[in-house]
């Protein structure tokens, strides 16, 4: 019989691959932007906020703050270097505009981090003290990369076309949801239970109004949009 350890670990294993494809998702929607060379009504926002998460997991998964955390590290360190390279080709393709907003965030988000770790090892000398306050603070921003797309779901609603919410992220965030909140719930974890839970939420939410708008969706403007935004960019 299987120990809820060893379960544990397989359930764990299963998370970093899906969690993985997770950050591996919006592939086709960049190599888009890059043909276009133009971010079209794409959002940064899923991208910063999954970027501080990943920042805030790794912090928490240190040995000094939640020791045997090693399947949280590396997939979170996975996540931060193909974040990275994700917002760099949106702020190349942004406008003006846009870029300033995506420094602002990074420099809020990089001063934000570096006040938690000089918090979390100076206030407080136990592992067990650690993980409470990183822990929350990381459920607070897991919660912040999951409701992210609100922003582009409202857009949906209002546009009743889903072509700048892509498929593969929703469905990839759903199963994420759901394969770690199976992690947190083996060996109760409610850091990990609360924000995975309301990404299941989330990621429903987000595959029903992709069903629904779909055939609302006119797919064929795209080239029309990037030639006005390339001529925005040649003004800046």
């Amino acid at each position: 019989m299987i120990s809820t350890e060893t379960l544990r670990t397989i359930v764990g294993i299963m998370g970093n691959v899906i969690s993985f494809f997770l950050f591996l998702s919006p592939v086709p929607t960049f190599i888009k932007i890059c043909k276009v060379k133009s971010v079209l009504d794409f959002k940064s926002d899923p991208y910063l906020a999954t970027l501080l998460n990943c920042m805030m997991w790794m912090i928490y998964a240190l040995p000094i703050v939640h020791p045997d955390s090693t399947l949280i590290i590396t997939i979170n360190g996975i996540g931060l270097v193909v974040e990275s390279i994700y917002i760099s080709i949106f702020f190349i393709f942004s406008n003006n505009k846009k870029r300033k907003r995506i420094l602002l965030f990074l420099a809020i988000e990089f001063i934000f981090v570096a006040a938690v770790v000089v918090i979390t090892l100076l206030l407080f000398k136990t592992t067990k003290r650690r993980s409470m306050f990183v822990g929350i603070l990381a459920l607070i921003f897991n919660i912040g990369m999951y409701t992210s797309p609100l922003t582009v779901m409202g857009m949906v609603i209002r546009t009743k076309s889903v072509k700048y919410m892509p498929f593969t992220l929703s469905l990839f965030s759903l199963l994420n949801g759901i394969v770690w909140m199976t992690y947190a719930l083996l060996k109760f974890d409610i850091n990990i239970l609360i924000p995975n839970g309301l990404g299941c939420l989330a990621g429903i939410a987000q595959i029903i109004l992709y069903a629904y708008y779909y055939k609302t969706t006119n797919w064929d403007d795209d080239e029309e949009k990037a030639s006005a935004q390339k001529v925005q960019l040649s003004e800046i």
